[in-house]
Protein backbone atom coordinates (compact mmCIF):
# COMPACT_ATOMS: atom_id res chain seq x y z
CA UNK A 1 0.00 0.00 0.00
CA UNK A 2 1.03 3.60 -0.61
CA UNK A 3 2.86 5.11 2.35
CA UNK A 4 1.52 8.59 1.58
CA UNK A 5 -1.14 9.75 4.02
CA UNK A 6 -3.26 12.74 3.08
CA UNK A 7 -4.63 15.29 5.51
CA UNK A 8 -8.15 14.21 6.61
CA UNK A 9 -11.06 16.29 5.29
CA UNK A 10 -14.85 16.43 5.75
CA UNK A 11 -15.90 15.03 2.35
CA UNK A 12 -15.29 11.72 0.60
CA UNK A 13 -12.18 12.23 -1.54
CA UNK A 14 -11.28 8.55 -1.99
CA UNK A 15 -12.93 8.30 -5.39
CA UNK A 16 -11.38 11.60 -6.48
CA UNK A 17 -7.79 10.56 -5.85
CA UNK A 18 -8.47 7.28 -7.63
CA UNK A 19 -10.00 8.83 -10.75
CA UNK A 20 -7.38 11.59 -11.10
CA UNK A 21 -8.73 13.22 -14.32
CA UNK A 22 -11.77 15.43 -14.87
CA UNK A 23 -13.32 17.94 -17.27
CA UNK A 24 -13.89 21.57 -16.35
CA UNK A 25 -16.53 23.36 -18.46
CA UNK A 26 -16.72 27.16 -18.57
CA UNK A 27 -19.88 28.26 -20.38
CA UNK A 28 -21.88 31.46 -20.23
CA UNK A 29 -22.85 34.62 -22.08
CA UNK A 30 -19.14 35.44 -22.52
CA UNK A 31 -19.00 32.75 -25.22
CA UNK A 32 -20.82 35.17 -27.55
CA UNK A 33 -18.26 38.03 -27.66
CA UNK A 34 -15.73 35.17 -27.62
CA UNK A 35 -12.82 37.08 -26.17
CA UNK A 36 -12.35 35.85 -22.59
CA UNK A 37 -14.70 35.11 -19.71
CA UNK A 38 -13.54 38.31 -17.94
CA UNK A 39 -14.52 40.46 -20.92
CA UNK A 40 -17.10 42.47 -18.98
CA UNK A 41 -14.41 43.48 -16.51
CA UNK A 42 -11.56 43.86 -19.00
CA UNK A 43 -13.53 46.08 -21.38
CA UNK A 44 -15.70 47.80 -18.72
CA UNK A 45 -18.93 46.75 -20.42
CA UNK A 46 -22.04 48.34 -18.92
CA UNK A 47 -25.35 46.55 -18.35
CA UNK A 48 -27.01 47.88 -21.48
CA UNK A 49 -24.01 46.90 -23.64
CA UNK A 50 -23.93 43.38 -22.18
CA UNK A 51 -27.69 42.82 -22.46
CA UNK A 52 -27.69 41.78 -26.16
CA UNK A 53 -25.72 38.66 -25.24
CA UNK A 54 -28.52 37.65 -22.87
CA UNK A 55 -31.21 38.56 -25.40
CA UNK A 56 -29.66 36.42 -28.13
CA UNK A 57 -28.17 33.52 -26.18
CA UNK A 58 -29.24 30.35 -27.96
CA UNK A 59 -26.70 27.48 -27.98
CA UNK A 60 -28.76 25.48 -30.48
CA UNK A 61 -26.03 22.88 -31.09
CA UNK A 62 -25.75 22.02 -27.40
CA UNK A 63 -26.03 18.29 -26.77
CA UNK A 64 -25.12 17.27 -23.24
CA UNK A 65 -24.81 13.66 -24.34
CA UNK A 66 -22.14 14.65 -26.85
CA UNK A 67 -20.21 16.58 -24.19
CA UNK A 68 -20.40 13.60 -21.85
CA UNK A 69 -19.32 11.12 -24.53
CA UNK A 70 -16.26 13.23 -25.38
CA UNK A 71 -15.29 13.56 -21.73
CA UNK A 72 -15.57 9.82 -21.22
CA UNK A 73 -13.64 9.03 -24.40
CA UNK A 74 -10.83 11.35 -23.25
CA UNK A 75 -10.49 9.28 -20.07
CA UNK A 76 -12.11 11.82 -17.77
CA UNK A 77 -14.00 10.37 -14.81
CA UNK A 78 -15.80 13.45 -13.51
CA UNK A 79 -16.82 16.94 -14.63
CA UNK A 80 -17.36 20.37 -13.12
CA UNK A 81 -19.70 22.82 -14.90
CA UNK A 82 -19.99 26.57 -14.28
CA UNK A 83 -23.56 26.89 -13.02
CA UNK A 84 -22.84 30.62 -12.55
CA UNK A 85 -19.65 32.50 -13.42
CA UNK A 86 -18.58 35.98 -12.36
CA UNK A 87 -20.94 37.64 -14.84
CA UNK A 88 -23.82 36.38 -12.68
CA UNK A 89 -25.67 34.55 -15.47
CA UNK A 90 -27.13 31.23 -14.29
CA UNK A 91 -27.22 28.10 -16.43
CA UNK A 92 -29.93 26.68 -14.18
CA UNK A 93 -33.55 27.62 -13.57
CA UNK A 94 -33.16 29.52 -10.31
CA UNK A 95 -36.23 31.08 -8.72
CA UNK A 96 -34.06 33.79 -7.12
CA UNK A 97 -33.05 35.61 -10.31
CA UNK A 98 -34.36 36.48 -13.75
CA UNK A 99 -30.80 36.47 -15.09
CA UNK A 100 -30.94 32.82 -16.08
CA UNK A 101 -30.81 30.59 -19.11
CA UNK A 102 -34.51 29.72 -19.05
CA UNK A 103 -35.27 33.39 -19.81
CA UNK A 104 -33.09 33.40 -22.94
CA UNK A 105 -34.12 32.17 -26.41
CA UNK A 106 -32.56 28.80 -25.45
CA UNK A 107 -35.19 28.43 -22.76
CA UNK A 108 -33.98 25.21 -21.13
CA UNK A 109 -32.24 24.28 -17.88
CA UNK A 110 -28.78 23.40 -19.19
CA UNK A 111 -27.55 22.21 -15.79
CA UNK A 112 -30.33 19.62 -15.66
CA UNK A 113 -29.39 18.23 -19.07
CA UNK A 114 -25.69 18.20 -18.15
CA UNK A 115 -26.36 16.24 -14.96
CA UNK A 116 -28.52 13.65 -16.68
CA UNK A 117 -26.10 13.10 -19.58
CA UNK A 118 -22.89 12.90 -17.56
CA UNK A 119 -24.48 10.70 -14.94
CA UNK A 120 -25.68 8.36 -17.71
CA UNK A 121 -22.06 7.97 -18.86
CA UNK A 122 -21.00 7.03 -15.32
CA UNK A 123 -19.15 10.30 -14.66
CA UNK A 124 -19.23 12.03 -11.29
CA UNK A 125 -21.07 15.38 -11.19
CA UNK A 126 -19.54 18.69 -10.13
CA UNK A 127 -20.95 22.22 -9.92
CA UNK A 128 -18.82 25.37 -10.11
CA UNK A 129 -20.44 28.36 -8.41
CA UNK A 130 -18.93 31.83 -8.52
CA UNK A 131 -18.89 33.72 -5.25
CA UNK A 132 -18.39 36.85 -7.35
CA UNK A 133 -21.42 38.27 -9.16
CA UNK A 134 -21.16 41.33 -11.40
CA UNK A 135 -24.89 41.36 -12.14
CA UNK A 136 -26.40 41.16 -8.65
CA UNK A 137 -27.49 44.59 -7.36
CA UNK A 138 -26.38 43.78 -3.79
CA UNK A 139 -22.86 42.56 -4.63
CA UNK A 140 -20.47 45.26 -3.34
CA UNK A 141 -18.23 46.93 -5.88
CA UNK A 142 -14.51 46.34 -5.48
CA UNK A 143 -11.43 46.53 -7.67
CA UNK A 144 -12.38 43.24 -9.38
CA UNK A 145 -15.82 44.55 -10.39
CA UNK A 146 -16.47 46.10 -13.84
CA UNK A 147 -18.12 49.09 -12.14
CA UNK A 148 -14.87 49.89 -10.35
CA UNK A 149 -13.98 51.96 -13.41
CA UNK A 150 -17.19 54.05 -13.21
CA UNK A 151 -16.82 57.62 -11.97
CA UNK A 152 -19.80 57.16 -9.64
CA UNK A 153 -18.73 53.71 -8.37
CA UNK A 154 -18.54 54.81 -4.72
CA UNK A 155 -22.02 56.32 -4.82
CA UNK A 156 -23.43 53.20 -6.50
CA UNK A 157 -21.82 51.02 -3.86
CA UNK A 158 -23.52 52.75 -0.92
CA UNK A 159 -26.84 50.97 -1.50
CA UNK A 160 -25.30 47.49 -1.69
CA UNK A 161 -25.68 45.00 1.16
CA UNK A 162 -23.30 42.05 1.34
CA UNK A 163 -25.54 40.22 3.79
CA UNK A 164 -28.40 40.22 1.30
CA UNK A 165 -26.05 38.90 -1.36
CA UNK A 166 -24.76 36.16 0.98
CA UNK A 167 -28.35 35.06 1.52
CA UNK A 168 -28.84 34.96 -2.26
CA UNK A 169 -25.88 32.60 -2.55
CA UNK A 170 -27.25 30.33 0.16
CA UNK A 171 -30.60 30.23 -1.60
CA UNK A 172 -29.01 29.28 -4.91
CA UNK A 173 -26.69 26.69 -3.41
CA UNK A 174 -29.73 25.17 -1.71
CA UNK A 175 -31.36 24.88 -5.15
CA UNK A 176 -28.27 23.32 -6.70
CA UNK A 177 -27.88 20.84 -3.87
CA UNK A 178 -31.59 19.93 -3.82
CA UNK A 179 -32.86 19.81 -7.40
CA UNK A 180 -30.41 17.62 -9.34
CA UNK A 181 -29.91 14.43 -7.36
CA UNK A 182 -26.52 13.41 -5.99
CA UNK A 183 -23.80 16.01 -6.53
CA UNK A 184 -20.19 14.94 -5.97
CA UNK A 185 -18.26 18.23 -6.09
CA UNK A 186 -19.06 21.86 -5.22
CA UNK A 187 -16.38 24.11 -6.65
CA UNK A 188 -16.51 27.71 -5.32
CA UNK A 189 -14.56 30.62 -6.84
CA UNK A 190 -13.00 32.75 -5.20
CA UNK A 191 -11.85 34.80 -2.17
CA UNK A 192 -9.46 37.75 -2.30
CA UNK A 193 -8.11 40.79 -0.50
CA UNK A 194 -8.31 44.36 -1.71
CA UNK A 195 -5.36 45.23 -3.94
CA UNK A 196 -4.12 48.80 -3.35
CA UNK A 197 -1.63 48.37 -6.18
CA UNK A 198 -4.45 47.66 -8.63
CA UNK A 199 -5.11 50.53 -11.11
CA UNK A 200 -8.86 50.54 -10.31
CA UNK A 201 -8.47 50.42 -6.54
CA UNK A 202 -9.99 53.15 -4.38
CA UNK A 203 -9.52 53.48 -0.58
CA UNK A 204 -13.18 52.57 0.11
CA UNK A 205 -12.91 49.24 -1.72
CA UNK A 206 -12.65 46.00 0.24
CA UNK A 207 -11.77 42.42 -0.64
CA UNK A 208 -14.03 39.51 0.22
CA UNK A 209 -13.19 36.67 2.55
CA UNK A 210 -15.01 34.02 4.60
CA UNK A 211 -16.79 36.52 6.86
CA UNK A 212 -18.16 38.36 3.84
CA UNK A 213 -19.40 35.27 2.03
CA UNK A 214 -20.65 33.86 5.36
CA UNK A 215 -18.80 30.77 4.22
CA UNK A 216 -19.55 28.63 7.27
CA UNK A 217 -23.29 28.86 6.62
CA UNK A 218 -22.82 28.29 2.89
CA UNK A 219 -20.74 25.16 3.44
CA UNK A 220 -23.06 23.85 6.16
CA UNK A 221 -26.02 23.96 3.78
CA UNK A 222 -24.14 22.05 1.11
CA UNK A 223 -22.96 19.36 3.53
CA UNK A 224 -26.40 18.97 5.08
CA UNK A 225 -28.06 18.49 1.68
CA UNK A 226 -25.23 16.48 0.09
CA UNK A 227 -23.36 14.43 2.74
CA UNK A 228 -19.90 13.41 1.61
CA UNK A 229 -19.70 16.10 -1.08
CA UNK A 230 -16.23 17.40 -1.99
CA UNK A 231 -15.82 21.18 -1.52
CA UNK A 232 -12.74 23.18 -2.50
CA UNK A 233 -10.84 25.76 -0.47
CA UNK A 234 -11.85 28.94 -2.27
CA UNK A 235 -14.46 30.16 0.23
CA UNK A 236 -11.48 31.02 2.45
CA UNK A 237 -12.21 28.05 4.70
CA UNK A 238 -10.15 24.90 4.35
CA UNK A 239 -12.27 21.98 3.17
CA UNK A 240 -11.42 18.94 1.02
CA UNK A 241 -9.28 20.09 -1.90
CA UNK A 242 -6.57 22.63 -2.55
CA UNK A 243 -7.09 24.03 -6.05
CA UNK A 244 -4.20 25.85 -7.74
CA UNK A 245 -4.70 26.86 -11.36
CA UNK A 246 -2.57 27.26 -14.48
CA UNK A 247 0.62 26.04 -12.81
CA UNK A 248 2.63 22.83 -12.98
CA UNK A 249 3.45 21.45 -9.55
CA UNK A 250 6.61 19.37 -9.32
CA UNK A 251 6.13 18.54 -5.65
CA UNK A 252 3.15 17.36 -3.61
CA UNK A 253 1.84 20.46 -1.74
CA UNK A 254 1.71 20.30 2.05
CA UNK A 255 -0.33 22.06 4.70
CA UNK A 256 1.49 25.27 5.77
CA UNK A 257 1.04 24.57 9.49
CA UNK A 258 1.13 20.79 9.90
CA UNK A 259 3.17 19.71 6.89
CA UNK A 260 0.53 17.08 6.01
CA UNK A 261 0.04 16.14 2.38
CA UNK A 262 -2.96 17.93 0.84
CA UNK A 263 -5.58 16.50 -1.47
CA UNK A 264 -5.05 18.72 -4.48
CA UNK A 265 -6.37 19.30 -7.96
CA UNK A 266 -4.90 21.67 -10.53
CA UNK A 267 -7.17 23.20 -13.15
CA UNK A 268 -5.68 23.96 -16.55
CA UNK A 269 -6.81 25.33 -19.91
CA UNK A 270 -6.14 24.14 -23.43
CA UNK A 271 -5.28 27.75 -24.27
CA UNK A 272 -4.98 30.96 -22.27
CA UNK A 273 -8.69 31.41 -21.61
CA UNK A 274 -11.35 29.52 -19.65
CA UNK A 275 -14.30 30.69 -21.72
CA UNK A 276 -14.46 30.38 -25.51
CA UNK A 277 -11.94 32.77 -27.11
CA UNK A 278 -12.17 32.65 -30.87
CA UNK A 279 -8.86 34.35 -31.65
CA UNK A 280 -6.74 32.80 -28.88
CA UNK A 281 -3.63 31.19 -30.39
CA UNK A 282 -1.69 29.93 -27.38
CA UNK A 283 -3.10 26.40 -27.53
CA UNK A 284 -0.96 23.79 -25.82
CA UNK A 285 0.69 21.05 -27.86
CA UNK A 286 -0.30 17.38 -27.49
CA UNK A 287 2.98 16.73 -25.67
CA UNK A 288 2.26 19.52 -23.17
CA UNK A 289 -1.22 18.18 -22.48
CA UNK A 290 -0.17 14.60 -21.79
CA UNK A 291 2.87 15.74 -19.81
CA UNK A 292 0.66 17.92 -17.58
CA UNK A 293 -1.48 14.93 -16.68
CA UNK A 294 1.50 12.69 -15.99
CA UNK A 295 3.40 15.25 -13.90
CA UNK A 296 0.29 16.07 -11.88
CA UNK A 297 -0.39 12.46 -10.91
CA UNK A 298 3.33 11.91 -10.32
CA UNK A 299 3.07 14.65 -7.67
CA UNK A 300 -0.01 13.12 -6.03
CA UNK A 301 -2.59 15.38 -7.67
CA UNK A 302 -5.61 15.51 -9.99
CA UNK A 303 -5.94 17.33 -13.30
CA UNK A 304 -9.15 19.22 -14.11
CA UNK A 305 -8.88 20.10 -17.82
CA UNK A 306 -11.05 22.92 -19.10
CA UNK A 307 -13.22 23.19 -22.21
CA UNK A 308 -14.93 26.45 -23.18
CA UNK A 309 -17.82 25.63 -25.54
CA UNK A 310 -18.75 28.03 -28.34
CA UNK A 311 -21.90 30.16 -28.12
CA UNK A 312 -23.70 27.54 -30.22
CA UNK A 313 -23.02 25.00 -27.49
CA UNK A 314 -20.53 22.74 -29.25
CA UNK A 315 -16.81 22.28 -28.66
CA UNK A 316 -14.36 24.28 -30.75
CA UNK A 317 -12.40 22.16 -33.25
CA UNK A 318 -9.19 22.84 -31.33
CA UNK A 319 -10.74 21.60 -28.09
CA UNK A 320 -11.96 18.50 -29.92
CA UNK A 321 -8.44 17.89 -31.22
CA UNK A 322 -6.98 18.25 -27.72
CA UNK A 323 -9.54 15.84 -26.27
CA UNK A 324 -8.67 13.38 -29.03
CA UNK A 325 -5.03 13.46 -27.92
CA UNK A 326 -6.07 12.54 -24.38
CA UNK A 327 -8.40 9.85 -25.74
CA UNK A 328 -5.64 8.19 -27.79
CA UNK A 329 -3.12 8.20 -24.97
CA UNK A 330 -5.51 7.26 -22.17
CA UNK A 331 -7.02 4.38 -24.14
CA UNK A 332 -3.80 2.41 -23.74
CA UNK A 333 -2.09 4.13 -20.80
CA UNK A 334 -4.84 4.95 -18.30
CA UNK A 335 -3.64 2.19 -15.97
CA UNK A 336 -0.71 4.46 -15.09
CA UNK A 337 -3.14 7.23 -14.05
CA UNK A 338 -6.23 5.70 -12.43
CA UNK A 339 -5.62 4.47 -8.90
CA UNK A 340 -2.06 5.80 -9.02
CA UNK A 341 -0.10 8.36 -7.10
CA UNK A 342 3.43 9.56 -6.48
CA UNK A 343 5.94 6.71 -6.49
CA UNK A 344 7.50 5.63 -3.22
CA UNK A 345 10.71 7.50 -2.30
CA UNK A 346 12.80 4.34 -2.76
CA UNK A 347 12.40 4.66 -6.54
CA UNK A 348 14.71 7.25 -8.04
CA UNK A 349 13.31 8.93 -11.16
CA UNK A 350 15.50 8.51 -14.25
CA UNK A 351 16.40 11.64 -16.22
CA UNK A 352 13.63 12.64 -18.62
CA UNK A 353 11.01 10.47 -16.91
CA UNK A 354 8.19 10.71 -14.37
CA UNK A 355 7.02 7.92 -12.07
CA UNK A 356 3.61 6.93 -10.79
CA UNK A 357 2.76 3.91 -8.68
CA UNK A 358 -0.44 2.00 -8.03
CA UNK A 359 -2.00 2.67 -4.63
CA UNK A 360 -1.54 -0.98 -3.67
CA UNK A 361 2.18 -0.61 -4.40
CA UNK A 362 2.33 -3.57 -6.77
CA UNK A 363 3.04 -1.73 -10.02
CA UNK A 364 5.40 1.07 -10.94
CA UNK A 365 4.93 3.16 -14.09
CA UNK A 366 7.84 4.85 -15.84
CA UNK A 367 6.63 7.62 -18.17
CA UNK A 368 9.34 8.35 -20.73
CA UNK A 369 9.00 12.04 -21.57
CA UNK A 370 12.37 12.23 -23.34
CA UNK A 371 12.93 8.98 -25.20
CA UNK A 372 16.58 7.88 -24.75
CA UNK A 373 18.88 6.03 -27.12
CA UNK A 374 18.08 2.42 -26.21
CA UNK A 375 19.31 2.36 -22.61
CA UNK A 376 17.22 3.39 -19.60
CA UNK A 377 19.05 2.73 -16.35
CA UNK A 378 17.29 2.64 -12.99
CA UNK A 379 19.47 1.29 -10.15
CA UNK A 380 16.70 1.67 -7.56
CA UNK A 381 14.83 -1.18 -9.30
CA UNK A 382 17.64 -3.68 -8.74
CA UNK A 383 16.24 -6.96 -7.45
CA UNK A 384 12.65 -5.66 -7.39
CA UNK A 385 11.30 -6.45 -10.88
CA UNK A 386 9.11 -9.50 -11.37
CA UNK A 387 8.14 -8.57 -14.95
CA UNK A 388 8.11 -5.45 -17.13
CA UNK A 389 6.46 -4.38 -20.38
CA UNK A 390 5.41 -1.43 -22.49
CA UNK A 391 1.95 -0.50 -21.29
CA UNK A 392 0.49 0.53 -24.65
CA UNK A 393 0.82 -2.92 -26.23
CA UNK A 394 1.90 -5.23 -23.37
CA UNK A 395 5.06 -6.15 -25.25
CA UNK A 396 7.79 -7.52 -23.00
CA UNK A 397 10.56 -5.10 -22.06
CA UNK A 398 13.01 -6.99 -19.83
CA UNK A 399 14.93 -5.32 -17.04
CA UNK A 400 18.51 -6.56 -16.93
CA UNK A 401 20.64 -6.63 -13.83
CA UNK A 402 23.51 -6.34 -16.30
CA UNK A 403 23.31 -5.80 -20.04
CA UNK A 404 26.03 -5.33 -22.67
CA UNK A 405 25.66 -2.50 -25.16
CA UNK A 406 27.17 -2.51 -28.65
CA UNK A 407 30.54 -1.28 -27.41
CA UNK A 408 30.83 -4.12 -24.93
CA UNK A 409 30.33 -1.95 -21.87
CA UNK A 410 28.27 -3.43 -19.07
CA UNK A 411 25.12 -1.52 -18.09
CA UNK A 412 23.69 -2.54 -14.73
CA UNK A 413 19.98 -2.36 -13.85
CA UNK A 414 18.88 -1.37 -17.31
CA UNK A 415 15.92 -1.55 -19.69
CA UNK A 416 17.11 -2.02 -23.27
CA UNK A 417 14.62 -0.03 -25.32
CA UNK A 418 13.83 -0.29 -29.04
CA UNK A 419 15.98 2.08 -31.09
CA UNK A 420 12.84 3.69 -32.48
CA UNK A 421 10.38 5.29 -30.10
CA UNK A 422 7.03 3.43 -30.11
CA UNK A 423 4.17 5.16 -31.89
CA UNK A 424 2.70 6.65 -28.72
CA UNK A 425 3.11 10.23 -27.54
CA UNK A 426 4.62 9.31 -24.16
CA UNK A 427 5.59 5.63 -23.83
CA UNK A 428 5.07 4.03 -20.43
CA UNK A 429 6.90 1.06 -18.93
CA UNK A 430 4.76 -0.99 -16.57
CA UNK A 431 6.81 -2.72 -13.89
CA UNK A 432 5.32 -5.55 -11.83
CA UNK A 433 7.18 -5.42 -8.53
CA UNK A 434 8.27 -8.38 -6.48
Amino acid sequence: MSSYKRRPSPGNTDWLVHDRFGMFIHFGLYAMPARHEWIRYDEVIQDAEYQPYFDHFNPDLFDAREWAAKAKAAGMKYAVLTTKHHEGFCLFDSKYTEYKITNTPFGRDLVKEYVEAFRAEGLKIGFYYSLIDWNHPQFPIDDLHPMAAYEDAEERNKSRDMKKYAQYMRDQVTELMSNYGKIDILWFDFSYDAMPEHPRYKPWMKGKRAADWESEKLIAIARELQPGIIINNRTDIEQDTWTPEQIQREQWPTHPETGELLTWEVCQTFSGSWGYYRDEHTWKSPEQLITMLIKTVASGGNLLMNVGPTARGNFDYRADAALEEFAKWMKVNSRSIYGCTKAEPEFETPLGCRLTQSEDGKRLYIHILDYPLQMLTMPSLAGKVAYSQFLHDASELPFYDSAANRCGEVMNDTFVLPALKPNVLVPVIEVFLK
